[in-house]
């Protein structure tokens, strides 16, 4: 058997069309502007814990990502977004803690998920 993946951090990914709309969107959902935009088409928010937000331009996949953002208090997220105007629905909770979503307005599906408390990674 081979050694495993050494994993450093992990980028979801937004798939746009409208690129300028996505990132004023993702900019008021992520609370500040991208880090950097190496190239056109592709912006991104890095230092996220051990991740981070890649937003990229392709017509062809547009609308079309998941990505689960783990936060720690799903309660005050969602108060933060609707502050904003950006609202969640389709909320669960059990023992696997509390999870809802959103949509950016290209319909890339987000899931914010909350661990159950006492979860500790790794």
């Amino acid at each position: 058997m081979s050694k495993a993946i050494t994993v450093q951090g992990i980028y979801a990914v937004a798939i746009v069309r409208d690129f300028d709309a996505a990132i004023s969107w993702y900019t008021a959902f992520m609370g500040r502007s991208p880090d950097d935009m190496p190239f056109p088409g592709m912006a991104q928010w890095r230092n996220m814990g051990a991740a981070g937000l890649q937003v990229w331009q392709d017509d062809t996949r547009a609308g079309h990502a998941i990505m689960t953002v783990v936060v720690p208090d799903l309660a005050s997220e969602k108060r933060r977004l609707a502050n904003i105007d950006l609202f969640v629905g389709n909320e669960a909770s059990g023992e696997f803690g509390a999870v809802a979503q959103l949509f950016d307005p290209e319909g890339n599906q987000i899931n914010l998920s909350e661990p159950p408390k006492g979860f500790k990674n790794g």
